[in-house]
This record gives C-alpha cells, sequence and structure tokens, in this order.
C-alpha cells in the first residue's frame, strides 16, 4: 500500500508541477485559486535554501511582463485560517513580492510534512532550481526522518539510485569544498570525484585556482592512486677481477671477435659477439677445425 501512495504521488505531482498547460482542474481534483501574497509564508523545510539575486531579478521582470503562469503549490497551516504554507514554488512568490503582486495564483494540496517534502524536492530537482548539496541534504531528510531507502527515493524522484547514493555522498565532503559547490565555484561531477581524494580541500582549492576540467581531476586522482612500480633496483655491475678480463682479452685477439666472460660460483657463460653474416661463418669454420 506504501508503494501504492507513493506512486499516486508521483503521478499526482507530475500533473501539478509538469508542462501541463492548464492547471484549472488536474486529474487528482485540485482545484487552482487566488489568494493574497502575505497570507502564504516559506516552507521551513524547502530544500533550496540559496536564491541566485540576478536569477530572481530575471524572474521578477518576467512576472511584470506575463504575470506568474505556473501557480504556487500550498498547503493549510494548521490552526490558522486563510494561511498557507509554501510546498512549491517560494521563488515565484519572492519575485511576485519584487513586483508589488497583492494576489498570486495557488493550488492547494493535503499533504503532511512528508508529502510537503517530496513535493518541494521532486519540484526542484525536475526545474533543476537545486544546487547538488540541497539536493543531497533533501535525500538525506526523507531517508533519515522518513525512514526512505534510496530505491524508493530514485523512484519518487525519477533519478537512477546510484544517482541518489552519490548525491548523498556529498554530505561526507569538508566545509570548504561545500561552500565551492553553493557558490558554483566547482560542479556535481568536481564534487563526486573529491570523494576519492586524499585531501579533498586542497585538490578543490587547486580546481578553482587553475579551472581544473572534471576531467583533470579524474586523471590526477587515478594517477595518485596507482601503485608505484614494483621494479627492484638495478644491481650495480660487479667489477671483473683481472684474470677475466685477460681471458676475455686473449679470446678476442685470437677469434677477432669481442667476447665476454660471466661468471657466476663455479659456472658461467662466454658471449661471442658479430657484426655480420661473415663473421659468424668465419666464427663457425674456426671452431669446427
Amino acid at each position: 500500500m506504501a508503494e501504492e501512495a507513493r506512486t499516486r504521488l508521483g503521478r499526482g505531482l507530475a500533473m501539478l508541477i509538469g508542462d501541463t498547460p492548464s492547471l484549472e482542474q488536474d486529474a487528482q481534483g485540485y482545484a487552482q485559486t487566488k489568494a493574497p501574497i502575505e497570507f502564504l509564508r516559506p516552507n521551513p523545510r524547502n530544500p533550496r535554501q540559496s536564491f541566485d539575486e540576478a536569477e530572481l531579478q530575471e524572474l521578477a521582470e518576467s512576472i511584470r511582463e506575463r504575470g506568474i503562469i505556473q501557480p504556487i503549490l500550498v498547503r493549510h497551516l494548521v490552526g490558522m485560517t486563510n494561511v498557507y504554507e509554501i510546498i512549491a514554488g517560494e521563488r515565484r512568490w519572492r519575485a511576485a513580492q519584487r513586483v508589488g503582486l497583492h494576489e498570486v495564483p495557488i493550488v492547494v494540496v493535503e499533504a503532511d510534512d512528508r508529502q510537503s517534502l517530496e513535493f518541494a524536492i521532486i519540484e526542484n530537482v525536475q526545474r533543476s532550481d537545486l544546487n547538488a548539496l540541497e539536493e543531497a541534504m533533501g535525500y538525506e531528510r526523507l531517508t533519515a526522518e522518513f525512514s526512505y531507502n534510496q530505491t524508493d527515493l530514485a523512484k519518487i524522484i525519477g533519478k537512477s539510485r546510484s544517482h541518489v547514493a552519490n548525491t548523498i555522498r556529498l554530505l561526507k565532503l569538508p566545509e570548504e569544498a561545500k561552500k565551492y559547490l553553493v557558490d558554483g565555484s566547482i560542479s556535481a561531477g568536481h564534487a563526486r570525484a573529491l570523494l576519492s581524494v586524499e585531501n579533498p580541500e586542497r585538490m578543490a582549492r587547486q580546481i578553482v585556482d587553475e579551472g581544473l576540467t572534471v576531467r583533470d581531476v579524474e586523471r590526477l586522482v587515478q594517477e595518485r592512486a596507482a601503485p608505484p612500480e614494483n621494479k627492484a633496483p638495478a644491481k650495480a655491475p660487479q667489477e671483473k677481477d683481472a684474470d677475466t678480463r685477460a681471458l676475455e682479452k686473449l679470446l678476442t685477439d685470437l677469434l677477432g671477435l669481442t667476447v665476454k666472460i660471466n661468471h657466476k660460483g663455479e659456472t658461467g657463460d662466454v658471449r661471442i659477439q658479430y657484426k655480420s653474416l661473415e663473421q659468424l661463418d668465419l666464427l663457425c669454420k674456426r671452431l669446427q677445425g
């Protein structure tokens, strides 16, 4: 039943925040209405915590020209008459205040704290409005407070399980790296690569200072993780004794070819170097004779 409820929630949310041209009455009976802007309250559980000033001003100008096309998703605040808590659309509400609108379009839904957080996360994720750290914090709250496992969460969000798991892992980054991620100095790809680095803070600063790409970071990680080559140190050649050197010279003069003698205890080898097939042929004849 829980799985079925979550599936229905996902479908209903898709209709509410998707590309539906009209929200006057959707398939689940949610009706669009209007409410005074001062009757809306921001959601303290909203995973989105940062609002870019330039983007907010651009949205305000768009609202000034065309109004709010997509209504704000809200729920009733318990114990307060005609006061609503924003579930999705806080940026539109903030921009509308800048323009000086008195009323905003809303869609009122029945949602508990868990569903409210789901709505907020999905709406922001589908619109790519969250930075990676905000997204990770939202996923973490759903798993910690409402006992979601990553598989169920992935189905509701519409992402792969690996995406959910890798995003949550970003919370393990040190604070300095998180700040770079929030202000856009590094991307989510950079941040995921930092999780494999011994000193992520130092690498994060290097990314910012040198403008490293994600591929650059991945290459550096691989190079630093590669084990050193297991090569035995080269042994210094042992100096040959005078008798061995004398014998090498005798054979070299006798054969007219360079001769090298290597002793290995009581055994060894004799190497005769030739530079042409004619020299090899002459050596064979001398050995046979």
